[in-house]
Parts: structure tokens; sequence; C-alpha cells
């Protein structure tokens, strides 16, 4: 699955952690106090006619929800088509399109469908599209990017009464669910699809759903303006502002002069290099929310690099703390696991307690000296680390590791690639070729620490990019997949956490805020990190200012 392409979660040219972030002799931003994270920014006072959005990561190759799985469609199809499930801001999961549904085992699913829901065209959403929707992501024809591990598990899908639709599993899985709050379980329009064959998502035809918005237009290259639906079925939730253009300005600069000028009312993930000039602007306000973002260097599992103690040693030995103060402006704090902090919605005192075992962030040479010793490798063959050339703030985070890894007697290398060419090493090994490691801007879908540790380490994971395998850790996925206690779960979930971490297939480096700016005369988007699969324009109003 193609889901994390070129990560972008911020943009822009970053000074080095040999210098200082603000110049001169100015003093480094203060650490970030994950407690001071915002879930939600103030409700709307009034009603807009038009609010102009910008997608710092570009224009979506296709607003079909079964192809939206990065930043620049996602962030799009969340205001237009909606899934069975719902995220909410403070990360739980409840049902939406799905009135309710009855577990049988972990194996069988029973979903009651909600009455008077309708597509944009005024048609009533249906048991048979809702069907159809959910076997889209099983025809191979489709070519669904949520397809192999998160789909692979269902046996069958069927409609089984006038409202109800029930879903077979080969094994049981507690965590099928929460998987249909992203666009695994969006519902689409069975009889508009297949009027439009194969230009289904594209300018041309569109798509047909539920949600609070639809298309009004698509100007290639420039921006998607999103039309309120006054037939929206969920009353008390229908959108605030008419319409809202969301445009695709990537250039860090341009960026942070459209939102600092007012051309452009607010974005998401506004690129570090902006935090600065926007934490001071006068036209509105920059909020720092809860995330499940965080950035990572992936292990390819070949070469220095693919031997489990020289990541784990070279871990140890980055101070990461200086990245998350520096490189990203306060904005982050160093990562202690793979499962970004706060990233669950269940079993939080189990989740909480655990993080308190592993490893510390501080920087610990001595320790990583000791851990070296077990490599297995020749340590004076060079580790290229590969990342994408317009983001230059990685070249800084591979900089800092490179200066950990000569105290080791590691030699590593920074190759940066053109953006467009980077987007292959999540999709295909051959683009991997020759390269041991390359950096992510990863996310968790939703906050299930399960589902996210298994696409990582789990055997034909989605974000397995190494063949990454370990009996153990594969046997506690598997036995908290089948497990339907919240709190057991969790405790499986935490001792496979603790193996992984020991292991290391990713190098953690940072979490990071979800960066969210709006212009004073706006309000009420989710501050947290929501904003691929739920609605967020629809909250969108105006501040009276």
């Amino acid at each position: 699955m193609n889901k994390k392409l070129i990560s972008a979660g911020a943009a822009g040219v970053l000074l080095l952690l040999a210098g200082c972030s603000n110049g001169g002799n100015a003093k480094a931003p203060e650490a970030l106090d994950s407690k001071d994270l915002l879930v939600t920014t103030p409700a709307p006072t009034g009603t807009l006619d038009r609010i102009v959005w910008n997608n710092n990561f570009g224009e979506p190759p296709s607003i079909d929800p079964i192809k939206a799985a990065d930043y620049p469609a996602s962030g799009v199809v969340s205001n237009l088509c909606e899934s069975l499930f719902q995220i909410q801001p403070d990360f739980s999961i409840k049902p939406h399109l799905a009135k309710s549904v009855k577990n049988a085992g972990n194996t069988a699913y029973v979903y009651e469908l909600q009455d008077g829901v309708t597509f944009w065209d005024g048609k009533p959403m249906t048991a048979d599209d809702v069907v159809f929707s959910l076997k889209r992501q099983l025809d191979p024809k489709e070519i669904s990017y949520w397809a192999s591990s998160v789909t692979a598990n269902i046996a069958s899908v069927e409609k089984t009464g006038p409202n109800e639709v029930t879903v077979k599993l080969k094994t049981p899985d507690a965590t099928f669910n929460n998987n249909l709050a992203t666009p695994v379980g969006a519902v689409v329009e069975k009889a508009q699809r297949e009027k439009a064959g194969v230009d289904y998502g594209n300018p041309g035809s569109g798509v047909m759903c539920t949600g609070p918005y639809s298309v009004a237009s698509w100007k290639q290259g420039v921006s998607i303006t999103l039309e309120r639906y006054d037939g929206y079925w969920k009353t008390d939730k229908k959108a605030k502002t008419k319409q809202v253009e969301i445009q695709f300005i990537t250039d860090p600069a341009s960026i942070t002069n459209a939102l600092a000028t007012g051309a452009v009312d607010g974005s998401y993930d506004v690129p570090l290099s902006a935090v600065g000039q926007l934490s001071k602007s006068g036209s509105g306000q920059l909020f720092r929310g809860k995330s499940m973002q965080n950035m990572a260097i992936i292990s390819t599992g070949t070469g220095t690099l693919g031997d489990p103690a020289v990541r784990k040693a070279l871990t140890l030995a980055t101070d990461r703390e200086a990245i998350a103060r520096t490189v990203y402006e306060g904005t982050s704090t160093a990562a202690q696991s793979l499962v970004p902090a706060g990233g669950w919605a269940y079993g939080a005192e189990v989740f909480e307690a655990a993080r308190k075992q592993l490893p510390a962030v501080t920087p610990n040479l001595e320790e990583a000296k000791r851990v070296i010793k077990d490599a297995k490798v020749d340590l004076s063959k060079p580790i290229k680390i590969v990342y994408p050339i317009d983001r230059t703030f990685y070249a800084d985070i591979i900089s800092e590791f490179a200066n950990a890894g000569a105290k080791l007697g590691l030699k590593i290398e920074p190759s940066g690639v053109p953006g467009a060419q980077f987007g292959a090493f999540f999709s295909d090994p051959k683009a991997r070729a020759g390269a041991d490691a390359f950096v992510t801007t990863n996310y968790m879908n939703v906050a299930d620490p399960l589902i996210h540790l298994a696409a990582i380490a789990g055997p034909g994971g989605m974000q397995n990019y190494s063949g990454f395998s370990d009996p153990k850790i594969t046997g506690l996925l598997d036995k908290a997949r089948a497990t339907t206690d919240d709190t057991e779960r969790a405790k499986l979930t935490v001792e496979a956490e603790a193996l992984i971490m020991d292991k290391e297939p990713w190098l953690p480096v940072v979490d990071s805020s979800t960066r969210l700016y709006m212009n004073k005369r706006v309000t009420g988007a989710p501050a947290s990190f929501v904003y691929l699969y739920y609605p967020w324009a629809a909250d969108l109003g105006g501040s009276g200012k």
C-alpha cells in the first residue's frame, strides 16, 4: 500500500543543528509539553459564505476514497465521503453510517445502517451501496490502497436485511471496526461508480458520497472548491460554511506568505520554517494539537543498519531531544516508541505505564557502545539513508544521526533524491535496493497501537518494508487481535511493543504535534490529527472577529 509517499509532515528549509534555530545567539525553542496540546479550537459564533484553505501536500491524484491513503487526497476526501465508523477529535471512534454493530466472536460483525442518509443527488444510501463499497476493497481491478493486510482477512460481505450488512472474517480481529473509521469503511453510490468507469474519482466524474460537502469545482493544479450539502443527514453537524476552496500551494515560503497576509484562511501542518513568524502573527493564531504523527527512519533490513544491534545503538547515541527542540522548532518531542505519545483510544493506563518502562530518550553513549558490540555486520560499511531533497530538514536530522554514529565508528551517508522519485520507496522494493534506510513522517490512521505496530512489524504489514519477522512478536500481535477485552488486548500489545522497540525495525526520532494556523476571522477546526478521516471543514465557521 502506497500510504506515506513523500511523508511531508513539515516542509521548508530548516537551520542546521550545529547552529541555532533562530539565528545568531538566539535562544532555541523550549521543549514541547504534551499536556498543552489541544483537541479542538474555539467553536464558531456564526456562519460564513466562503473560506480559503490550503492543502500543503499538493493536489489529490484522485478523490476516490479507496485511493485516499496519504496526505494530499485524504485531507480532501475526509469532507466528502463518509465511513461506517468515524474518528472523533479526541481520537475516540464511534459508529457513523453504521447505527450500531453486533459482534459475533470477533469473526463476524452485523451492522445496522443509519436511516435517512442520502447521497448528494438525493438518492438514499442502501445496504446494497454498503456491500458494493466494501467489496470494492476486495476487487483487484479497483486497485485499493487499503487492500492486503487491512482487508485480506475479510471472508464475505453480505446484505442480511433491508438495512443490515454482515461482514465475516477469516480469523478473529477485535480491531476491525476501528479500521472502518478509515476509507476502508467508506460508502459510495454504486450506480454512479459503475457509470463513471475508469474516470471515477477524477475531475471529470468525481464521486458520489454522503458527506457534509460535495465538489463544486476542480481546477486542476489550482484548487478544489467544496459546496455545502444542505440535505446532509446529520442535521446537528451540517457545515457552517457554504463554500471551502482548498488550494494546492506547496512552496513553504508561498504558504507562509499566503497565511500571514490572509490570502489563505488556514492550513494544517504549516511549514516548520513558518512556525516562528506565524506564532507572532497578528492576523491569526498558530495552534499545536494532539497528534498521531511521528518521524522515523525506516530500515530496509539490508546493509549495516540491517543489524538490530546497530539500529538500537544508533538510536541510543543520537540526541533526539535536540532534534525536537531545534529542527522541529519546539513543536515535537523525542520519540520513545514507534507508537506516538497519546496514540491510544483505549487501555490508556496500560499504554502509559508501559511507556515508562521503555528506554529513555536521553542520549546514552556508553550504553550505545555496549550494545553495538553485539553487531554481526561489518561496521566500516557506510549506511545510506535516503530522503526527499526538497525537504531539507530531513538532512539536518540525518546529520545529527551521523554525528552520533561517528562516535560509534559508523559512517552515515545522507542521500537526497527528488520528491517524485522518493515516493517509490514506499511502494516499490526495487527503489529501495542499495539503500540502508529512508525517512518518513508517519502517522497512525486511528488511535489503536495494535493496528499500527502490526502494520510495521507484522508479517505482510502494509508498512513492513524490510520483511521484518519475529515469531514471538507475531504471536503476541495475533493473540491481541483475537482478544475482545480492551485492557487485556492493551497488555498484549505493550508486550509486543517492548519487543519491537528492542529490535527497532524503524528508528524512532520525534513525535510531532499538529500545527494548525487559522486567520482570526475563522475558527472551529479540530486542532488534533483527525483531518485525514474526519470532516474538519464542516466545523469551520466565523469567529465574529
